[in-house]
Protein backbone atom coordinates (compact mmCIF):
# COMPACT_ATOMS: atom_id res chain seq x y z
CA UNK A 1 0.00 0.00 0.00
CA UNK A 2 1.26 3.52 -0.82
CA UNK A 3 1.29 6.31 1.13
CA UNK A 4 -1.25 8.04 -1.29
CA UNK A 5 -3.68 4.88 -0.66
CA UNK A 6 -3.48 5.40 2.45
CA UNK A 7 -4.80 9.47 2.49
CA UNK A 8 -7.05 8.62 -0.18
CA UNK A 9 -8.44 5.67 2.42
CA UNK A 10 -8.17 9.05 5.27
CA UNK A 11 -10.24 11.00 2.44
CA UNK A 12 -13.20 8.56 2.00
CA UNK A 13 -13.48 7.75 5.70
CA UNK A 14 -12.48 11.18 6.95
CA UNK A 15 -10.41 9.60 9.28
CA UNK A 16 -7.03 8.82 10.48
CA UNK A 17 -7.85 6.76 13.31
CA UNK A 18 -6.07 3.31 14.25
CA UNK A 19 -7.07 0.57 16.32
CA UNK A 20 -4.97 -0.78 18.60
CA UNK A 21 -5.78 -4.07 19.12
CA UNK A 22 -4.00 -4.96 22.47
CA UNK A 23 -6.19 -7.89 23.27
CA UNK A 24 -5.45 -9.23 26.90
CA UNK A 25 -7.12 -12.45 27.19
CA UNK A 26 -7.80 -11.57 30.82
CA UNK A 27 -10.24 -8.66 30.09
CA UNK A 28 -12.50 -10.90 27.37
CA UNK A 29 -15.59 -10.00 27.85
CA UNK A 30 -17.80 -12.80 29.84
CA UNK A 31 -20.08 -13.26 27.25
CA UNK A 32 -16.52 -14.93 24.86
CA UNK A 33 -15.93 -17.20 27.90
CA UNK A 34 -17.03 -20.28 25.76
CA UNK A 35 -15.32 -19.45 22.45
CA UNK A 36 -12.88 -21.85 21.09
CA UNK A 37 -10.63 -18.68 20.23
CA UNK A 38 -11.87 -15.49 22.51
CA UNK A 39 -8.98 -13.35 21.82
CA UNK A 40 -10.10 -13.98 17.99
CA UNK A 41 -13.71 -13.72 18.34
CA UNK A 42 -13.29 -10.44 20.56
CA UNK A 43 -10.92 -9.12 17.80
CA UNK A 44 -13.37 -9.79 14.74
CA UNK A 45 -16.55 -8.09 16.26
CA UNK A 46 -14.08 -5.39 17.38
CA UNK A 47 -13.32 -4.78 13.81
CA UNK A 48 -16.88 -5.50 12.66
CA UNK A 49 -18.04 -2.55 14.66
CA UNK A 50 -15.27 0.06 14.23
CA UNK A 51 -14.32 -0.85 10.86
CA UNK A 52 -16.57 2.15 9.36
CA UNK A 53 -14.16 4.48 10.91
CA UNK A 54 -10.89 3.11 10.85
CA UNK A 55 -8.08 3.25 8.10
CA UNK A 56 -5.86 1.15 10.37
CA UNK A 57 -5.42 -1.78 12.80
CA UNK A 58 -2.45 -1.95 15.13
CA UNK A 59 -2.54 -5.51 16.51
CA UNK A 60 0.53 -5.69 19.67
CA UNK A 61 1.97 -8.98 19.44
CA UNK A 62 2.94 -8.75 23.03
CA UNK A 63 -0.81 -9.82 24.34
CA UNK A 64 -0.90 -12.76 21.28
CA UNK A 65 2.69 -14.15 22.23
CA UNK A 66 1.97 -14.69 25.69
CA UNK A 67 0.09 -17.37 24.48
CA UNK A 68 2.42 -19.48 22.36
CA UNK A 69 1.03 -20.89 19.28
CA UNK A 70 -2.93 -20.45 19.95
CA UNK A 71 -2.23 -16.49 20.54
CA UNK A 72 0.03 -16.56 16.95
CA UNK A 73 -2.70 -18.32 15.67
CA UNK A 74 -4.91 -15.76 17.04
CA UNK A 75 -3.11 -12.84 15.53
CA UNK A 76 -2.86 -14.61 11.65
CA UNK A 77 -6.79 -15.20 12.21
CA UNK A 78 -7.13 -11.53 13.06
CA UNK A 79 -4.73 -10.54 10.21
CA UNK A 80 -6.29 -12.49 7.70
CA UNK A 81 -10.06 -11.74 8.62
CA UNK A 82 -9.12 -7.81 7.99
CA UNK A 83 -7.23 -8.47 4.96
CA UNK A 84 -10.27 -10.63 3.35
CA UNK A 85 -13.60 -8.43 4.55
CA UNK A 86 -11.68 -5.03 4.78
CA UNK A 87 -8.99 -5.27 2.31
CA UNK A 88 -8.12 -1.31 2.05
CA UNK A 89 -7.67 -0.94 5.61
CA UNK A 90 -3.92 -0.60 6.69
CA UNK A 91 -2.61 -3.40 9.56
CA UNK A 92 0.19 -2.55 10.95
CA UNK A 93 1.76 -4.98 13.74
CA UNK A 94 3.23 -3.75 17.12
CA UNK A 95 6.21 -6.09 16.93
CA UNK A 96 9.19 -3.61 17.84
CA UNK A 97 11.72 -6.24 16.49
CA UNK A 98 15.37 -5.02 15.56
CA UNK A 99 18.31 -7.25 15.46
CA UNK A 100 20.91 -7.96 12.79
CA UNK A 101 20.46 -7.85 9.13
CA UNK A 102 20.40 -12.04 8.96
CA UNK A 103 17.68 -12.08 11.70
CA UNK A 104 15.62 -9.00 10.38
CA UNK A 105 15.74 -10.83 7.48
CA UNK A 106 13.86 -13.30 8.99
CA UNK A 107 11.23 -11.03 10.85
CA UNK A 108 11.26 -9.49 7.43
CA UNK A 109 9.69 -12.54 5.86
CA UNK A 110 7.78 -14.39 8.95
CA UNK A 111 5.84 -10.59 8.72
CA UNK A 112 5.44 -9.84 4.81
CA UNK A 113 5.72 -13.05 2.73
CA UNK A 114 2.54 -14.38 4.34
CA UNK A 115 0.78 -11.02 3.49
CA UNK A 116 -0.35 -10.80 7.41
CA UNK A 117 0.58 -7.13 7.50
CA UNK A 118 1.41 -4.01 5.31
CA UNK A 119 3.65 -2.83 8.19
CA UNK A 120 5.88 -3.73 11.31
CA UNK A 121 7.63 -1.62 14.25
CA UNK A 122 10.91 -1.29 14.50
CA UNK A 123 13.76 -0.15 17.01
CA UNK A 124 16.71 1.42 14.94
CA UNK A 125 19.22 0.94 17.59
CA UNK A 126 21.01 -1.56 15.77
CA UNK A 127 21.63 0.58 12.49
CA UNK A 128 20.53 0.33 9.02
CA UNK A 129 20.88 -3.45 8.58
CA UNK A 130 18.04 -3.98 11.58
CA UNK A 131 15.88 -2.16 9.03
CA UNK A 132 16.91 -2.66 5.69
CA UNK A 133 15.59 -6.04 5.16
CA UNK A 134 11.95 -4.91 5.58
CA UNK A 135 12.30 -2.62 2.48
CA UNK A 136 12.87 -5.50 0.05
CA UNK A 137 9.03 -5.77 0.01
CA UNK A 138 7.16 -4.08 -1.97
CA UNK A 139 4.37 -2.04 -0.87
CA UNK A 140 5.50 -2.87 2.70
CA UNK A 141 6.59 -0.26 5.59
CA UNK A 142 8.86 -0.10 8.43
CA UNK A 143 7.33 1.73 11.19
CA UNK A 144 10.40 3.43 12.74
CA UNK A 145 10.35 4.34 17.18
CA UNK A 146 11.46 7.77 17.18
CA UNK A 147 9.95 9.76 20.04
CA UNK A 148 8.06 7.14 22.14
CA UNK A 149 5.26 8.18 24.89
CA UNK A 150 6.69 6.00 27.97
CA UNK A 151 7.45 8.05 30.75
CA UNK A 152 11.29 6.70 30.60
CA UNK A 153 11.54 7.61 27.00
CA UNK A 154 13.64 9.96 28.27
CA UNK A 155 16.31 8.18 29.30
CA UNK A 156 18.11 7.77 25.63
CA UNK A 157 15.63 9.37 23.39
CA UNK A 158 16.21 12.87 24.48
CA UNK A 159 20.11 12.81 25.47
CA UNK A 160 22.04 15.70 23.48
CA UNK A 161 24.81 14.41 21.14
CA UNK A 162 28.12 16.27 20.41
CA UNK A 163 26.65 17.83 17.15
CA UNK A 164 23.60 19.13 19.06
CA UNK A 165 21.05 17.16 17.87
CA UNK A 166 18.92 14.78 20.79
CA UNK A 167 19.44 11.06 20.20
CA UNK A 168 15.50 10.78 18.53
CA UNK A 169 16.27 13.59 15.82
CA UNK A 170 19.26 11.76 14.87
CA UNK A 171 17.08 8.59 14.61
CA UNK A 172 14.91 10.67 11.94
CA UNK A 173 17.61 12.62 10.07
CA UNK A 174 19.77 9.50 9.21
CA UNK A 175 17.00 6.65 8.81
CA UNK A 176 14.85 8.91 6.73
CA UNK A 177 17.65 8.24 4.04
CA UNK A 178 17.18 4.71 4.33
CA UNK A 179 14.44 4.07 2.49
CA UNK A 180 11.20 6.90 1.31
CA UNK A 181 8.28 8.10 2.24
CA UNK A 182 6.08 5.42 0.94
CA UNK A 183 7.77 2.60 2.67
CA UNK A 184 8.70 4.07 6.24
CA UNK A 185 6.95 5.66 8.96
CA UNK A 186 7.87 6.95 12.47
CA UNK A 187 6.87 6.42 16.03
CA UNK A 188 5.95 9.75 18.03
CA UNK A 189 4.13 9.49 21.48
CA UNK A 190 1.23 12.09 21.47
CA UNK A 191 2.01 13.40 24.88
CA UNK A 192 5.01 14.99 23.08
CA UNK A 193 2.76 16.82 20.70
CA UNK A 194 4.25 20.04 20.94
CA UNK A 195 7.62 18.41 19.12
CA UNK A 196 5.79 17.16 16.07
CA UNK A 197 6.34 20.83 14.82
CA UNK A 198 10.17 20.12 14.54
CA UNK A 199 10.01 16.63 13.68
CA UNK A 200 8.33 17.79 10.74
CA UNK A 201 10.97 19.83 10.04
CA UNK A 202 13.32 16.46 9.76
CA UNK A 203 10.41 14.62 7.77
CA UNK A 204 7.68 16.79 6.29
CA UNK A 205 6.42 14.54 4.02
CA UNK A 206 6.32 10.94 6.19
CA UNK A 207 3.20 9.43 7.85
CA UNK A 208 3.80 9.53 11.83
CA UNK A 209 1.95 6.74 13.62
CA UNK A 210 0.66 8.52 16.62
CA UNK A 211 0.07 6.34 20.12
CA UNK A 212 -1.05 7.84 23.45
CA UNK A 213 -4.11 9.52 22.82
CA UNK A 214 -6.97 8.60 25.06
CA UNK A 215 -5.98 6.82 28.31
CA UNK A 216 -2.27 8.13 28.13
CA UNK A 217 -3.70 11.64 27.97
CA UNK A 218 -2.47 13.45 24.47
CA UNK A 219 -4.36 15.77 22.61
CA UNK A 220 -5.89 14.62 19.08
CA UNK A 221 -6.15 18.69 18.83
CA UNK A 222 -2.46 18.90 19.67
CA UNK A 223 -1.65 16.29 17.39
CA UNK A 224 -3.35 17.72 14.13
CA UNK A 225 -1.78 21.23 14.59
CA UNK A 226 1.74 20.55 15.33
CA UNK A 227 1.98 16.71 13.32
CA UNK A 228 -0.23 17.18 10.27
CA UNK A 229 0.92 17.67 6.84
CA UNK A 230 -0.47 18.46 3.46
CA UNK A 231 -1.69 14.86 3.19
CA UNK A 232 -2.64 14.44 7.07
CA UNK A 233 0.46 11.99 7.40
CA UNK A 234 -1.01 10.85 10.72
CA UNK A 235 -2.16 7.49 12.10
CA UNK A 236 -3.51 8.38 15.46
CA UNK A 237 -3.80 5.16 17.66
CA UNK A 238 -6.51 4.86 20.45
CA UNK A 239 -6.60 0.97 22.22
CA UNK A 240 -7.99 1.02 25.66
CA UNK A 241 -10.35 3.97 25.08
CA UNK A 242 -12.16 2.07 22.46
CA UNK A 243 -11.69 -1.80 22.71
CA UNK A 244 -11.94 -1.67 26.34
CA UNK A 245 -14.67 1.00 26.77
CA UNK A 246 -17.38 -1.64 27.76
CA UNK A 247 -17.11 -4.84 29.49
CA UNK A 248 -21.03 -6.64 28.49
CA UNK A 249 -22.29 -7.74 26.08
CA UNK A 250 -22.21 -4.51 24.14
CA UNK A 251 -18.61 -4.13 23.91
CA UNK A 252 -18.46 -4.22 20.35
CA UNK A 253 -21.35 -1.71 19.69
CA UNK A 254 -19.68 0.56 22.27
CA UNK A 255 -16.26 0.52 20.95
CA UNK A 256 -18.21 1.01 17.45
CA UNK A 257 -19.80 4.36 19.46
CA UNK A 258 -16.22 5.76 20.57
CA UNK A 259 -14.68 4.91 17.42
CA UNK A 260 -17.48 6.89 15.93
CA UNK A 261 -16.40 9.88 18.35
CA UNK A 262 -12.83 9.68 17.44
CA UNK A 263 -13.25 10.03 14.26
CA UNK A 264 -16.04 13.13 14.52
CA UNK A 265 -13.48 14.92 16.06
CA UNK A 266 -11.01 13.95 13.40
CA UNK A 267 -13.16 14.93 10.82
CA UNK A 268 -13.60 18.13 12.31
CA UNK A 269 -9.45 18.25 12.65
CA UNK A 270 -9.45 17.84 8.97
CA UNK A 271 -11.66 20.46 8.14
CA UNK A 272 -9.42 22.77 9.81
CA UNK A 273 -5.73 21.74 8.81
CA UNK A 274 -6.23 20.57 5.01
Amino acid sequence: MTSEQIFRQIEKKRSFLCVGLDTDIRKTPACLAGAEDPQYEFNKAIVDATAEYAVCYKPNLAFYEENGTKGWESFEKTCRYIRDNYPDIFIIADAKRGDIGNTSNMYARAFFEKGLVDAVTLSPYMGRDTVEPFFGYEGKWAVILALTSNPSADDFEMQKLENGRRVYEEVLETSSKWGSADNTMYVVGATKAFMLDGIRKIVPDHFLLVPGVGAQGGSLHDVAAYGMNKKCGLLVNSSRGIIYADSSERFAEVAGEKAREVRNEMDKLLKAYL
